[in-house]
């Protein structure tokens, strides 16, 4: 086949094709972060901080309260540990394909990302610190977490 006669072929293949198209009214736009979310998500970090320093039944609670609604039967014991986190924000970012570790499907709300240090600490004394990724959800003008488990 001529290169002239390709392009015809292509361009009726092409045209063949459009014809079993179904049009969907809008413009696809990628899901942006918002000032308001960017917001929810710093303080997420800071309350959840400072439930930390009042003691590990206080991040207990904190982790319970703004456990996502969709996971909140995966909610464990930390047997006495706080976690500081430390995100950096500048990682923050959608990410609308995610779901929790052995679930299908995604968690209602507007998922996020962000890189974090996470330091383990029981009784005042750091036991360890890894750099981590941590997901919040927005949903309904609230910052949701998904509680840490320790292995």
């Amino acid at each position: 086949m001529t290169g002239r006669g390709r392009t015809a072929a292509l361009l009726l293949v092409g045209a063949a094709l459009a014809g079993c198209a179904t049009a969907v009214p809008g413009v696809a736009r990628p899901v942006e972060l918002t000032d308001s979310d960017r917001r929810l998500v710093e303080e997420y970090f800071e309350q959840a901080n400072h439930a930390a320093d009042r003691g590990a039944g206080e991040q207990a609670e904190f982790f319970r309260r703004t456990q996502h609604p969709d996971a909140r039967d995966r909610l464990c014991d930390l047997r006495g540990l706080t976690v500081w986190m430390e995100p950096a924000l500048t990682t923050l970012r959608p990410d609308p394909d995610w779901s929790p570790g052995g679930r299908t499907g995604n968690p209602r709300g507007v998922v996020y990302v962000v890189a974090v240090t996470l330091t383990a600490r029981r009784e005042g004394a750091t036991l360890g610190s890894q750099i981590a990724s941590k997901h919040i959800a927005v949903l309904d003008g609230t910052a949701y977490g998904f509680a840490p488990c320790p292995s």
